[in-house]
């Protein structure tokens, strides 16, 4: 399964979406699910599916499921 794939799983998971909404364009606050709880619950979630640790500027500024892939790529996550 592909980063994309796994961190669409842990999105629609976490924030409890329908499996029609398009994860990759999501931004933070866009949904009310995505909060400032439902980020912080996202980025456990995101630490235990990938078996990475986001500090302090990492969890700021995760701000859409792009970011999201990006840094876990920085990170040296990958497919």
């Amino acid at each position: 399964m592909s980063v994309n794939d796994r961190l669409r799983r842990v999105f629609v998971e976490t924030l409890e979406l329908g499996e029609d909404v398009h994860v990759e364009e999501l931004k933070y606050r866009d949904l009310e699910a995505w909060d400032s709880l439902g980020h912080m619950s996202l980025v456990a979630a995101i630490e235990d599916e990938f078996g990475v640790q986001l500090d302090t500027e990492q969890v700021i500024d995760m701000s859409s499921f792009k970011v999201a892939v990006d840094m876990l790529r920085g990170l040296g996550v990958s497919d």
